[in-house]
């Protein structure tokens, strides 16, 4: 992709990216000004998100509880004088749990010992697997390979996350799945990597429908406990039991729009939903409700922005990217769908430091001029700034379709991490402080793209994707997820 030379105006100061001059943009910096001192005195994201948990609870795509998020977003919308905000609905085969069991005894013994244990999303809607269990280590490929003549019928045992492999680059725990059910395996046991007896759930599917195999997870310190038993009895059965739903239902992405000046738009937004095991505080409280208040910000101060912006709840992540899968399709049946020129994705987004250009190199130089002027604002930002691109989350779509897309650099506590997906993710993991950070930084960013007279980065024809995606490393992990389109 060729760099291009190009210059953009702040405020009537002029900025010349190329070789390079920067003037103050003082009109931004009184805005940004603005934006910082409404947001530290009158955030209501650490609140509402208080009160969403307080009498919602989790946000499972296809529950009541997930009707009730929806319902609530778009009353919130409104409640911030947004007179354009809409139900953008979609049907989905929702998956729900039931019951899981699952049993581990020495081979030729019927000396059963229980684990506790989770089904993952996309499971069998029953299931009942007797077999040996064979240790697949990372279950990356290469794992999977060493082993091809041994797994075949058997239960693989395989981390999450990876354990004793530098230099490796993991896969998704669904695309794990994914190379048990190439390679023949009767069933998946995952480990998670989280210390401790923390739980975790998440979709075992890579596109959403279920899976053949049962894909269940159990803790860190029982996956110790049954490799400790496969060296010292030697190979183990393991019996899984389960039960769950699948069924269609109809969900709802929330868009709440602030119409600019031209018909070019950002798109900012974020997963509502969560799952069912805790009320994802962190896994995607925290980033959807800081969307919700960057719109509120927005409202506050009156800002009619250049470019038109659409604030977007996102449902059905978790099981799948379903809503902005969706969101998607519909974008590209427009004619105009073109005139989108920025996505920008908060997934678990928290007290950001720096911007992702996921791997656009003709939009680093306006970004690190924003950081510069966000950097004077609030000293202690660092105005980092990386450029590579990756899946698995709600720009996932906008990516395959050739939108810029713009992801930020937070930092969560190892307690918040490890609650990933995990019975522990409650509010209580909630740190206000760096939730309003993740209000104000954002804010900034948001403004500058929305008001900037031109901005570097479009969509790129489906050829310049094509070969964008492969230089990014990502055709791969793409082809075993089923979405390479090419």
């Amino acid at each position: 992709m060729k760099k291009r030379l190009f210059s953009i105006a702040f405020g009537g100061a002029l900025i010349v990216f190329a070789g390079f001059r920067s003037d103050s943009g003082k009109e931004w910096q009184y805005t940004f000004s603005k934006i910082d001192a409404e947001v530290k005195k009158n955030s209501k994201a650490y609140a509402t998100l208080d009160d969403a948990i307080r009498n919602i609870g989790h946000r499972l795509t296809g529950s009541e509880n997930g009707e009730r998020a929806e319902e609530y977003a778009y009353r919130l919308f409104r409640s911030y004088g947004f007179r354009d905000v809409k139900y953008q609905p979609f049907e989905v085969e929702s998956w729900m749990r039931n019951e899981v069991t699952l049993s581990i005894a020495p081979d030729n013994s019927d000396n059963f010992h229980d684990l506790e244990v989770v089904a993952l999303a996309h499971s069998p809607v029953s299931a009942k697997v007797d077999a040996h269990i064979v240790d697949v280590a990372n279950g990356l490929k290469e794992d999977f390979e060493l082993l091809k003549e041994k797994v075949r019928g058997k239960v693989v045992l395989a981390n999450i996350g990876l354990v004793n492999a530098p230099g490796r680059t993991n896969l998704h725990r669904s695309e794990k799945t994914a190379l048990a059910i190439a390679y023949g395996a009767a069933g998946i046991i995952m480990v998670n990597n989280a210390p401790g007896q923390i739980l975790m759930t998440g979709t075992a599917s890579v596109d959403g429908s279920l899976i053949p195999i049962p894909a269940v997870c159990i803790s860190n310190d029982s996956g110790r406990e049954l490799r400790a038993w496969i060296l010292e009895e030697g190979p183990l059965v393991a019996q899984i039991s389960m039960s769950n739903a699948s069924r269609p239902i109809r969900a709802r992405n929330v868009i709440a729009t602030l119409k600019g000046k031209s018909d070019e738009k950002i798109v900012i937004g974020g997963h509502l939903d969560s799952w069912d095991l805790a009320t994802g505080a962190i896994d995607n409280g925290i980033g959807s409700f800081a969307v919700m208040d960057i719109a509120r910000t927005f409202r506050a101060l009156k800002i009619k922005p250049k470019r038109t912006i659409e604030f977007v709840m996102f449902m059905g992540e978790e099981e799948g990217l379903l809503g902005s899968r969706h969101y998607v399709r519909e974008l590209a049946r427009l004619p105009r769908a073109d005139k989108v020129r920025c996505m920008i994705n908060l997934d678990m987004t928290n007290d950001p430091m720096g911007v992702n250009g996921f791997g656009r190199p003709e939009a680093e130089p306006l970004l690190k001029e924003i950081g510069n002027m966000v950097k004077k604002i609030d000293t202690s930002y660092a105005n980092r700034y990386v450029s590579r691109a990756g899946l698995h989350s709600d720009h996932q779509p906008f990516l395959l379709e050739g939108f810029p897309v713009l992801g930020f650099l937070g930092r969560l506590p190892d307690e918040a991490l490890q609650c990933y997906h995990a019975d522990c993710d409650h509010f209580n993991l909630v740190n206000r402080r760096e939730l309003e950070s993740t209000v104000r930084i954002v804010s900034m960013y948001l403004f500058a793209l929305a008001n900037a007279p031109t901005l570097p980065s479009g969509r790129m024809s489906p050829e310049e994707t094509r070969e964008f995606l492969v230089s990014q490393g990502l055709k791969e992990e793409l082809v075993l997820g089923k979405d390479w389109r090419w």
